[in-house]
Parts: C-alpha cells; structure tokens; sequence
C-alpha cells in the first residue's frame, strides 16, 4: 500500500505525510509543473502543465488498496473505479454511495458557472477541518492495514 496525493491546491500535504509516516507508508506527491513540491518523507513526481494532468498521471500509477488524498471528486471517482481508498482533505472518505451525488453536484456547478453565475467559494479552512482530516485518514489507514493482514494471514 501506499498513499498518493493530488498535491496541487492540497492544503494537508504535511499531515498526510506525517500520518503515513507513522503507518511506514511511502509517500507520492503528484502536482504540475504549475505547482512545484518538494517535502521529505515523499517523492515527488511532476507532470507537464495541463487540464487534468496530473490527475491522470495518479490514477495511472495507483494501485488497487492504495489510499489516495484529493479535493477533486471526478479523480475520486476513478480512483475508486480502480479500487484505491480516496479521502477528501476535511476528512471524510468517498464511495459508492456517496459518488453519484457528489458529481451532480460538480456537474450543476459548472453549468451554472458556464450560464454567468457566480458560486461563493469555500470558507478560510480551520483548525477542525484539519483534525477531521488527521482523524479520517488515520482511520482509513488503519482499517486498510488490518484488512491487509488479514488477507496476508489467508494466503500462509
């Protein structure tokens, strides 16, 4: 298992790190040449600038079982496709269940966007937000690591 980050705009990128750290988990930052990375504990790989790239970039180098940090709910959504464990970065995971909803949520607001409308942003992020992080992702990693042993503990 190891954890890849859509580090582009990721305001929890040194969390991430330090939780999975903790795990043993290797680390991979995926960003465009737009937004440069550097942070140990991680590798970075860098991809050309360009509308989803490095989100296409991700989904190519996950691996079923991997846990993968992002705000962007279409890379979720593949992710998921592929069988990786994706995690919003206020903490709460993806799944199926929750899918379908957040897409048409994304597809209503680009529409609107597109017809001249205005959306407000998010709120600044907070302290709690950063904690529901840490707690959700520790969460998914140690549920992910015992659902690993286990299936490890099947085939001996």
């Amino acid at each position: 298992m190891q954890v890849l980050i859509d580090a582009d705009g990721c305001p929890v990128v040194d969390c991430a790190i330090r939780v999975a750290r903790r795990f043993g988990l290797p680390v991979l930052l995926l960003c465009d040449t737009a937004h440069t990375f550097s942070r140990a504990g991680a590798r970075t790989v860098t991809v050309s600038k360009g509308a989803d790239s490095a989100d296409f970039a991700l989904v190519n180098l996950l691996r079923p079982g991997d846990a993968v940090v992002t705000q962007d709910y279409g890379l979720a959504a593949m992710c998921l496709a592929r069988g990786a464990l994706p995690i919003h970065q206020d903490g709460w995971r993806y799944t199926a269940e929750n899918m379908d909803t957040l897409l048409l949520a994304r597809h209503t607001a680009k529409k609107l966007r597109r017809a001249g409308r205005r959306l407000k942003g998010p709120p600044k992020r907070t302290a709690e937000q950063n904690q529901a992080f840490e707690r959700g992702f520790t969460q998914l990693l140690e549920s992910s690591m015992k659902g690993e042993s286990r299936a490890d503990a099947d085939h001996i």
